[in-house]
Formats: structure tokens, C-alpha cells, sequence
């Protein structure tokens, strides 16, 4: 049994540490799906088992710790960065102007109300009373990379190793926090007296208003000699508007033509367009001739299909102006980027790697899936060097020293900042730079957990040797209760706001301030709530700008208000 215990006991071994993280994050994972009023703390519970395995001594060399946490920390921002990154600039459009400022209005708030509870409550004479105040005001937002960029530069400006474990006020501001999100959400609808059925017609009639272009059948004959000899692609390219052609008479054949379909002078044509662009495509096409065609479509059944976008050009193209419904005969009910269903509205702008739900006849699903490309092969390959391309860049980018007078150190983006300004501008504009940036849904999630629950568990396993005096004997219940108010009063402030003073659908509120705490259970619960997508259109909305302040601003505190 000798070799069992040194399995457990040697700290400096390979197969002990391994052991260590193994069990940690296991039994994280597995009690973190255990719901309590329907409601589950996720892989965050591998932070609880990580720091009761460090209150029992089960731990590794610190510097083995250090490195997991660092390591799991850039994995996990960089891949948040590439997800958000394709729509965080186009989040800022109408609506998302709004809702954005009251995200921003919300966070700063949070931070506020941190402050003034730290005044309240706390000796302020007590250098490690504020950086643990952070460490409660993540917990209480629920936000994981947070907590890492505060973790990260406190590790810079405490050159003595002396680093405050403000895991611990995070762990007991977590799950209190998750709940008040959710509660004060509830509480909004009663402040406000919604009524939840009126909201869901709310949504219906401002769907009404916004219908797709009518469709147009144009039955033309080939009159322009420079359609001669080309394809219906190279056609359909110049025009640069939306058409399908559904059949083609040449020679008295008729056929249904594809895109390499060749015309000729004098062929006749069934084209369906946009009713606006029915007089520019005559002008360029030929006249329109009376049609005596009938064509039987059998009554096709309706189907739906998962299509993935894998065409370049489709890349940026606004949903509303490719006229699915009105030209290709069928309609989009849901888009989904990386893992988060997004409303199908149309100003959604298409980026590689979305998948769309369309339902329609089978020809028609078909064309539509040849135009989007579908290509899923293109996608299955793993772009593993433009990852640790941009991880490097991101090191660089966050190891960059900006001086700022009255700090005694210079400012640095660090390892959570820089990766994840790096990975937004390479999710974007990657591709300008013949950056293949896309990964399929699966390999973002995963590697995106597994670095997030190998920086909770170090962090966890790192802090369980003072847990104990830290919050049982010391200011734990206080971690509790400001952590509470942290959570409660800015939703309840910017809730009603967006309410009362903009007149933002209830149900989008709710997505909203779920996207600004970056809690999925807030916006399960929303979803529970709405048989429509109005919750999805908040949280992706205010989602990308949300967290990229969350880290942000956790180092701007650190550096500015906890240098020791």
C-alpha cells in the first residue's frame, strides 16, 4: 500500500498532481449539475471541491498551481474572445446602443455599491479588506474571467507572494448570487406590474411591422448580349440583388437551372426577386413576356434544416436584405453562433460558422443551403495554430507597460486583458489576414472549460489553506450579505430604468440583464419565461461589450485602489 500513499502524499510528483486536478475538477463537475430549486452552480463548484481539497492538505508546489492558473486562464479568455469577437462591433446598432449603455450603467453601478459597502462595512485600515471585496463583487456577478484578471493583477503589484485569496469572499458571494440575479429579475416585473401575456403580444405585433419584401415572378426572355455565354452565378454577381431562377426554356427544353447553368440570347427565364427589384432586373435581363407556363409543385411537404454558413461572401451580409421568405421561399427561425441562439432579426449579420434553421419546401431548402455553402467538412478541421497565434500576440499585446501617472507601476493588460482583446479583434477581422478563426461550437466549449475549471481549481486549491480563518471565523457572513447587495440593487435600478424610461420588452430586459451578469441560468430562467426570442436578443446583445468590461474594470480597481 506504500505506493497508494505516495500517490497521495509525494506534492512534487507528476502522477500526484495529475491525481490532484483529476479529482478535483471531477467532483466539481458532478456536484456542480445537482439543482436546488432548479437552479445549479455548473462547473463553478469545482472552485468549492478545490478549495476543501486545500483545506485538507491535499494540494500541489505552488508553482505548479501558479502555472495551471495562468494557463487556464488565457485558454479560457482567449476562446471567450473568439466567440464574442464576431459580434461585438455589430452589437452596437439601434437598440444595442441603448442596451449596451445600460449594461455599462449596471456595471458601474455594481462596482458602487462594492465601494460603498467597503466603507460601510469593513475596516478600511486593513490593506487585504478591498482586494477581497473584489473578490465578493465577481462572486456576487457571477463572473469567472473577472475574477481571474483581479487574481492576475494582484500577482503583479504583490511582488512579495503575499497575494490576497480573494477566491474566498468570491466563493461566498457565488451562490447567493446566482439566485439574486434571478430574484431581482422577478422582482422587476412586480415593481413595474408586467404582465407577461401582454409582453409576449408586444413582441408579436413589433414582428408584424417589420415583414419580408414582397416576392415578385418575372417571366423574361434574354435580350442582353452580355448575358450570352455566362452563368446564372456570374449573373446573380453583377446584379448584386437576391434573385432565384426556377426554370429555364432553351431550345424548347425546360430544365431547372443551377449556378453554372449557361444562358443564351433569346432563352426565357422564371425568375422570383424582391418586388423593388423587379425593374432593374427587367432593365438588365430583357423584356417580360405573358406567361403561359404552369408548373405543378406537387404539393412538396414543408421540411426544416440545419444549414451552416461556410460561403466567404456570405460573410457580413444582413439577414433582411437576402429576402429568404419573398425570393428563396423559405424562412429563417434560428440562428445560432457559437453555442448561443441568437434571434433570427434582420439586421442579424451573417459570420462563417453560424448555423441557421430554415423551413421550406426541399427545392427551395436546397438552394438555400447551396448559397450558404453547408460545407460542414470545411469547418471540422481544427485551426489549432491560429489559437496559439493569437495567444502569443495576446501575451505580448497584455505584457505591453503603460505608465499612468500616480500609479507606481505601470498599467498592463495582462494575461486575461490582452489575450481577450487580441482574440475579439482576430474573431472579426481574422480573415483579413487570411486568419482561419472559426472552431466548431464543440471545440471553443471545450477548450474554453477546460480552462476555466483548471484555473478554479488552482485558484480553489490554492485558497483552501485559509479558507477556514478566512470566512468561518473571520468576515465570512459579511462576504455574504454585501455580495447580496452587490447582486440586488443595481438590477433592480437599471432594471426598472430600461423599463420605465426606455420602454425595452420586459422579456428582453430580462436577456439583457442576464448577458450583463453572464449568467445562463438568468437567461434559462428568461427563456423558461418567453416562447419567443426576445430574452436571446438581449443576452447576445449586451453579452461580447459585458465581459470584456468585467475584466477590464477588475484590473483598473486593482491597480488603481488595492496597491498594498
Amino acid at each position: 500500500m506504500d505506493w497508494l500513499i505516495d500517490l497521495f502524499t509525494t506534492t512534487d510528483s507528476v502522477a500526484h498532481i495529475a491525481l490532484l486536478f483529476s479529482i478535483v475538477i471531477a467532483v466539481g463537475v458532478l456536484l456542480g449539475k445537482i439543482k436546488i430549486f432548479g437552479i445549479s452552480l455548473g462547473v463553478t463548484f469545482v472552485l468549492f471541491a478545490g478549495i476543501l481539497a486545500g483545506h485538507v492538505g491535499f494540494t500541489a508546489p505552488t508553482s505548479i498551481l501558479n502555472f495551471i492558473q495562468d494557463f487556464g486562464l488565457i485558454l479560457f479568455v482567449f476562446c471567450i474572445g473568439l466567440q464574442v469577437g464576431p459580434g461585438f462591433f455589430e452589437s452596437f446598432r439601434k437598440d444595442g446602443i441603448t442596451l449596451n449603455l445600460l449594461s455599462v450603467g449596471l456595471i458601474l453601478l455594481n462596482v458602487c455599491v462594492m465601494f460603498a459597502c467597503y466603507y460601510i462595512f469593513f475596516d478600511t485600515s486593513v490593506k487585504t479588506n478591498l482586494p477581497m471585496m473584489v473578490g465578493t463583487l465577481y462572486g456576487a456577478v457571477t463572473n469567472t474571467p473577472g475574477l481571474g484578471a483581479a487574481n492576475e493583477a494582484l500577482t503583479s503589484i504583490y511582488t512579495n507572494g503575499s497575494v490576497p485569496q480573494i477566491a474566498n469572499g468570491y466563493a461566498c458571494a457565488y451562490p447567493l448570487g446566482v439566485v439574486g440575479i434571478i430574484g431581482a429579475t422577478i422582482a422587476i416585473r412586480y415593481i413595474c406590474h408586467v404582465k407577461l401575456e401582454d409582453e409576449e403580444k408586444e413582441l408579436d405585433v413589433a414582428e408584424a411591422e417589420n415583414p419580408h419584401a414582397k416576392p415578385c415572378k418575372l417571366h423574361l426572355k434574354v435580350a442582353n448580349s452580355y448575358i450570352a455565354g455566362r452563368t446564372l452565378k456570374q449573373i446573380t454577381e453583377f446584379l448584386n440583388r437576391d434573385i432565384v431562377c426556377t426554370h429555364l426554356l432553351h431550345d424548347g427544353q425546360l430544365s431547372t437551372p443551377k449556378r453554372d447553368t449557361i444562358f443564351q440570347m433569346g432563352d426565357e427565364i422564371l425568375i422570383v426577386c424582391a418586388e423593388a427589384d423587379a425593374e432593374a432586373i427587367k432593365a438588365f435581363i430583357g423584356p417580360e413576356l405573358e406567361s403561359d407556363w404552369t408548373f405543378d409543385d406537387k404539393q412538396q411537404p414543408m421540411i426544416s434544416r440545419r444549414i451552416v454558413v461556410t460561403n466567404p461572401q456570405m460573410n457580413g451580409k444582413t439577414l433582411g436584405k437576402m429576402h429568404f421568405s419573398s425570393v428563396y421561399g423559405v424562412n429563417v427561425t434560428r440562428i445560432t453562433r457559437q453555442g448561443i441562439d441568437l434571434f433570427a432579426s434582420r439586421n442579424h449579420r451573417f459570420q462563417i460558422g453560424d448555423r441557421i434553421m430554415v423551413v421550406g419546401r426541399e427545392d427551395n431548402v436546397n438552394r438555400v443551403s447551396e448559397l450558404m455553402g453547408n460545407s460542414v467538412k470545411r469547418l471540422n478541421a481544427p485551426n489549432i495554430a491560429t489559437i496559439f497565434i493569437g495567444i502569443i500576440v495576446g501575451i505580448l499585446f497584455g505584457s505591453f507597460p503603460i505608465a499612468i501617472p500616480g500609479m507606481p507601476v505601470p498599467m498592463k493588460l495582462g494575461i486575461a486583458g490582452g489575450p481577450l482583446i487580441i482574440a475579439i479583434l482576430i474573431g472579426r477581422y481574422g480573415y483579413r489576414i487570411k486568419l482561419v478563426t472559426y472552431t466548431t461550437t464543440s471545440a471553443n466549449m471545450m477548450l474554453r472549460e477546460i480552462g476555466l475549471v483548471l484555473f478554479l481549481a488552482a485558484v480553489g486549491i490554492k485558497a483552501g489553506a485559509g479558507f477556514w480563518d478566512t470566512v468561518v471565523q473571520g468576515d465570512g457572513l459579511k462576504y455574504v450579505y454585501t455580495g447580496f447587495l452587490i447582486t440586488v440593487i443595481p438590477i433592480l435600478v437599471i432594471g426598472t430604468i430600461a423599463r420605465m424610461r426606455y420602454h425595452f420588452n420586459y422579456f428582453t430586459i430580462m436577456g439583457m440583464l442576464a448577458g450583463t451578469c453572464t449568467d445562463p441560468p438568468a437567461l434559462a430562467y428568461a427563456n423558461q419565461c418567453c416562447s419567443r426570442e426576445a430574452p436571446a436578443v438581449g443576452y447576445s446583445t449586451v453579452y461580447p461589450l459585458s465581459m470584456f468590461l468585467r475584466i477590464f474594470i477588475a484590473q483598473i480597481i486593482v491597480l488603481f485602489f488595492c496597491v498594498p
